[in-house]
């Protein structure tokens, strides 16, 4: 039963959408619509809807409504393979941009959160804001020392009111599962889950600080991705000071053009900072809209981007990540097999699905794509198509792959509007295949298994003693369920393998150090031929490698 305070909000979010007669589109397909009978309660529409289409009647609801609705509709923008194509266009356009609230009251805020006056804390804080959205505003300020910034202040008692709103959105989710007639495809109950969960993120500006300051270490040399520096001494949970930078929005084609900069090679560097991003380091900026994506306009033989705003950022398990980048490498390869393969291993199919039947269904959406030339393939058009065919057997939505899913989309944007004729196929493949062969190399394997030494040698010796606790609890009768022969015996090989694990991992550091020693100074002192040394490598790598009975 739905709570019933929620029930006014409830009532003012069916008078919107009535207003907007966004009732039409609710459940068409089956001649279904539970908001006809509140038709006759709803106002007068607040603008002529008549000639508007379905997409921008919803886009126009969502504003009204709110922040939080105009998160949902940002995140179901990227659900593509769900919604159709209007309207996810226009959705992709909901902006949360508001009137700004009273410079006084982010004054008094940035006071009582960084407890100091503000003649102390900043050399000028201009009460004028810069920006301002649903959640929190910019502001310009200057330090003591003459050093430019923005200080980004949260909206008064907007927690409260996100708090409010997610109840409400939650109940509308209860809603949806019960009468959308593609429910169970939508999953309107993860969609508001994961909405909730940026909102969090988003609230807390100090997180905020820390990602920018990952996502500055990982781009430390600035040559391809400019982050502003974090001020902590002037940050706290609702204020956040970040070094005030200079740019040009990707979408201003016209200014990026008359300042003179390499657009093409704009293009190659955004498609690859993004792999980077996913692939190398599992922490991407996952709202890169023109907005937040800028180019600097004082790097004109080496051109590269500024990025702003880091309240969305996106990271995956690492399975989920390894089995993503071995589909995208299946895809660049046309090997259709491989892809039925992987959805299968990694979960997202079930195990009895028909290897061969899915093979083909990929193979009958990706080989029109090749008969065109590369520069014209959408990876993103065809990775939402590939989503589509997958429901057909009985995939199961991921929602932790939304947010990467959302930056793929606003990436390939970018990167087509900057070249519109980028060959994103011949870029991202050798970007993604080399950031692969680095992260599952030998020598990292090797890094890997020294990590987890510790680890090995503290739990090695429970394993007897955790066979043992299980036979007295079933001598005493504490444990119901009798346990497998097979599965103690193997508890019992295991122990002893982790064991010898232990000591060939030691051994196989000592012989990889030796190898890498050798591979140095012979050619100084010509200690050993080359043969030699490569052997040693690998000897101190096979040692080294976790074996299985």
């Amino acid at each position: 039963m739905m709570p019933l305070r929620v029930v006014p909000g409830l009532l003012r979010v069916i008078s919107i959408l009535l207003a907007y007669r966004v009732d039409e589109m609710v459940g068409e397909e089956k001649g279904v619509n539970p908001l006809k009978f509140f038709r006759p309660l709803a106002a007068k529409p607040r603008v002529d809807v008549g000639p508007l289409s379905r997409g921008e009647r919803l886009r126009l609801a969502m504003t009204e409504l709110g922040p939080i609705f105009v998160k949902a509709g940002q995140v179901l923008s990227t659900r593509r393979d769900l919604i159709p194509a209007d309207i996810a266009d226009e959705l992709s356009l909901l902006q949360d941009q508001v009137e700004p609230f009273p410079g006084s009251e982010a004054r008094a805020i940035v006071e009582r959160e960084l407890k100091s006056p503000i003649g102390l804390l900043y050399g000028h804080f201009d009460e004028t804001p810069l920006a301002s959205a649903s959640i929190a505003q910019v502001h310009a300020a200057t330090l003591h020392d003459g050093s430019k910034v923005v200080v980004k202040v949260l909206r008064p008692g907007i927690d409260q009111r996100i708090a409010r709103d997610v109840r409400l959105l939650h109940s509308l989710a209860e809603l949806a599962q019960r009468w959308h007639p593609k429910a169970d495809k939508i999953r309107p109950r993860e969609v508001v889950a994961e909405v909730e969960k940026m909102l969090e993120n988003e609230l807390d500006l100090q997180r905020e600080g820390a990602s920018a300051s990952l996502l500055k270490r990982n781009f430390a040399s600035g040559m391809d991705l400019y982050v502003p520096t974090v001020h902590w001494d002037l940050t706290a949970e609702r204020v956040l000071t970040l070094e005030r930078v200079y740019g040009i929005s990707t979408d201003d084609v016209a200014a990026i053009d008359a300042a003179g900069l390499d657009r093409k090679k704009l293009a190659v560097k955004g498609v690859r900072i993004f792999y980077e991003q996913v692939f190398r380091d599992n922490f991407f900026h996952a709202d890169a809209h023109p907005g937040n994506i800028w180019v600097d306009p004082s790097r004109l033989e080496e051109p590269r981007f500024i990025a702003l705003d880091f309240g969305i950022m996106g990271s995956l398990p690492e399975t989920d990540q390894y089995f993503l980048a071995q589909n995208f490498i299946a895809l660049f390869e046309r090997d259709y097999a491989r892809i039925a393969q992987l959805h299968v291993e990694a979960g997202w199919m079930p195990a009895h699905l028909r290897i061969d039947e899915l093979e083909a269904a990929i193979r009958t959406v990706c080989e029109p794509y090749f008969t065109r030339p590369l520069s014209q393939i959408s990876l993103a058009d065809l990775v939402v198509k590939l989503f589509r065919t997958a429901q057909r057997f009985e995939l199961t939505l991921q929602p932790q792959l939304i947010l990467l899913q959302k930056t793929l989309l606003n990436i390939e944007g970018v990167g087509r509007l900057l070249d519109p004729d980028i060959d994103i196929w011949a870029v991202a493949h050798p970007v993604l295949k080399r950031i692969l062969r680095e992260r599952y190399s030998p020598l990292r394997t090797l890094r890997e298994v020294r990590k987890r030494l510790p680890v090995w040698l503290h739990d090695a010796p429970q394993f007897p003693e955790l066979v043992r606790d299980a036979l007295r609890q079933l001598g005493r009768g504490e444990q119901r369920s009798v346990p497998d022969p097979l599965w103690l015996k193997l508890q019992q090989d295991s122990a002893r393998q982790q064991q010898r694990l232990i000591v060939c991992s030691l051994l196989g550091s000592s012989l990889m150090i030796s190898a890498a020693l050798l591979w140095t100074l012979a050619p100084q002192h010509g200690a050993l031929p080359p043969i030699l040394e490569s052997i040693a490598g690998l000897l101190a790598f096979a040692v080294g490698w976790p074996r299985s009975r």
